[in-house]
C-alpha cells in the first residue's frame, strides 16, 4: 500500500489537498494522471450502464437539497454511525468497525470506551444570507434521491417503461468519523449509481441479474477474479430500505472491503417520497390496466475507490536485466494515457516528425509527449503510468519514415511505417 501511495504522489495520480497549508484531512486532489484514470473509470461505467443499453437513461441532479427529501428517505432518522471515544488516548472510532469492541486499537486499553453516541453523517449548510431553520440545506450523502424525486419527470419525457433505469455519476458528501485508507474512505467522493425500476414480481430476477452483471464488469476491465468476491449481507446488516443487498468486494491490502453494493430497495423510496410530497410516483401499465409502485434495484459503486482498486490490481514489480521495473498493467480502456510519443533525442531534427506522429494519434487516444531524460528512463516512467504503447522516433526515422512501437507488458517492439501507426494502434486499442 505504501508503494502505491508513493507512486500516486510521485507520478501525479493523487495529491494531498491543501498540502502547502499543511493538508486537510481526508481530502485529496487528483493530479494530471489521476484525473485521466478517474475519468476513464467513469466513462467505462457510463458506456456499460447507459451507452450500450436502451433501457437506461442518465440525469445529473443537484448536490444541495432541502431537508424534506432526507426526512422522506430516512436519512435524518437512520443515517448514523455509532461513535465511541477511548478515555485513555482520546482517539475516536466507529463502534461497528472495531475488531474488538472492548479493546482500543490505538493504545490497547481494555474497557476504555465511552458509551456509543449516534452521529449523523450528513453535512448541513444554509442556503441564503441568513442562518436560520428555514434556510437549512444538506449536501447529498448519496446520488440516489435525485433519481427517485425525478422518477415521474424521466418517465414522462424519456418514453421508457419498467423495467428501465436512471443512471448518475456525481459527488456525494459524508461526514465520516474515521476517514481512512488513502482515498478509500473520504468525506468527499464520487459515486456511480443506477436505479433500475421494475415490476414488483420481477424484483428478485433483476436483483440476481445486476449482481452478475456488475461483478463481471470489474473482471472484464482487468481485475483478477480471485481478487473479487460477491458477498450477500446478513439480515442484521441490511439498510432500512433494503430487502436484499450484496457487495462486490475487492481484496485490498487491509482485507476484503466494498467496491459496490447491489440492493433491492423494494418500493420504499418511491412510496416514501409520494407520502411526504403528496405527488404520485407510480406507474400505470396500459397493457394490463394496472397501476403499481415499481421496486428498485440499485447498483451503487464508488468511482474513487474503484479507481483505487484498478490501480492496486494493476501494480506489479519485476526484474528486467538486473533492474527493478515497476509497471501498472492497466487494461487499455482504464489506462490514463493510451500512447506516449518519445523522440529518441530532444534535438531539433527529430521534433517535427515526433510532433507529426503526436498530431496523428491525439484525435483518437489520450497521448503523452516526452523528450527529456534517456529513452530507458522515459520507458520506465510510462510503465509506472500504465501507458500501453510507446512510439519512439529515432534518427533512422528521418530516412525510412518508420517508428518503433513498444508494448508495455511484454516490452516487445515493432518497427512500422509512420502512415500505419493509427491503424496499428486501432487494432490493439480500439477507438476511444
Amino acid at each position: 500500500m505504501e508503494k502505491v501511495v508513493n507512486l500516486c504522489k510521485r507520478r501525479g495520480f493523487v495529491f494531498p489537498s491543501a498540502e502547502i497549508y499543511g493538508g486537510f484531512r481526508s481530502t485529496y486532489d487528483y493530479g494530471p494522471i489521476g484525473v485521466l484514470l478517474l475519468r476513464n473509470v467513469k466513462d467505462a461505467w457510463w458506456r456499460s450502464m447507459v451507452q450500450l443499453r436502451d433501457d437506461v437513461v442518465g440525469i445529473d441532479a443537484a448536490i444541495l437539497s432541502p431537508p424534506p427529501i432526507w426526512e422522506a428517505s430516512g436519512h435524518l432518522e437512520n443515517f448514523h454511525d455509532p461513535l465511541v471515544d477511548c478515555r485513555e488516548c482520546k482517539e475516536r472510532f466507529r463502534l461497528d468497525k472495531l475488531d474488538d469492541p472492548d479493546t482500543c486499537p490505538n493504545c490497547g486499553a481494555k474497557d476504555s470506551f465511552t458509551e456509543p453516541r449516534q452521529f449523523n453523517l450528513m453535512f448541513k449548510t444554509h442556503a441564503g444570507p441568513i442562518e436560520e431553520k428555514a434556510a437549512e440545506a444538506y449536501l447529498r450523502p448519496e446520488t440516489a434521491q435525485g433519481m427517485f424525486t425525478n422518477f415521474a419527470n424521466v418517465l414522462n419525457t424519456s418514453r421508457k417503461r419498467p423495467p428501465f433505469g436512471i443512471a448518475q455519476i456525481g459527488k456525494s458528501f459524508r461526514n465520516e468519523i474515521t476517514p481512512q485508507n488513502f482515498v478509500f474512505r473520504t468525506r468527499e467522493f464520487e459515486q456511480m449509481e443506477m436505479e433500475y425500476f421494475v415490476p414488483p414480481e420481477q424484483a428478485d430476477e433483476w436483483y440476481e441479474y445486476w449482481c452478475r452483471e456488475r461483478f463481471s464488469w470489474y473482471t472484464d476491465l482487468g481485475i483478477p477474479e480471485n481478487q473479487l468476491r460477491l458477498r450477500a449481507h446478513d439480515p442484521g446488516e441490511l439498510s432500512h430500505y433494503s430487502n436484499a443487498t450484496s457487495d462486490v468486494e475487492f481484496m485490498f491490502p487491509w482485507g476484503w472491503d466494498e467496491l459496490e453494493g447491489i440492493a433491492n430497495r423494494s418500493d420504499y423510496d418511491l412510496t416514501q417520497h409520494t407520502k411526504h410530497s403528496g405527488e404520485p410516483l407510480d406507474y400505470y401499465d396500459q397493457a394490463t390496466d394496472t397501476r403499481y409502485v415499481p421496486f428498485v434495484i440499485e447498483p451503487a459503486a464508488g468511482a474513487t475507490r474503484t479507481a483505487m482498486a484498478f490501480l492496486l490490481a494493476a501494480y506489479d514489480e519485476e526484474e528486467v536485466r538486473g533492474e527493478q521495473r515497476t509497471v501498472l498493467r492497466f487494461n487499455h480502456r482504464i489506462a490514463p494515457y493510451k500512447v506516449a510519443v518519445l523522440p529518441l533525442s530532444k534535438k531539433d531534427e527529430l521534433r517535427p516528425l515526433a510532433r507529426e506522429v503526436l498530431s496523428e494519434v491525439q484525435p483518437h487516444w489520450m497521448a503523452d509527449y516526452d523528450e527529456t531524460q534517456s529513452i530507458g528512463r522515459r520507458y520506465r516512467r510510462q510503465d509506472e503510468l500504465g501507458t500501453p504503447y510507446c512510439i519512439t522516433i529515432d534518427f533512422d526515422s528521418l530516412d525510412d519514415n518508420q517508428v518503433t512501437v513498444r508494448e508495455r507488458d511484454s516490452m516487445e517492439q515493432d518497427r512500422i511505417p509512420v502512415d500505419d501507426v493509427v491503424e496499428y494502434l486501432r487494432l490493439r486499442l480500439g477507438s476511444v
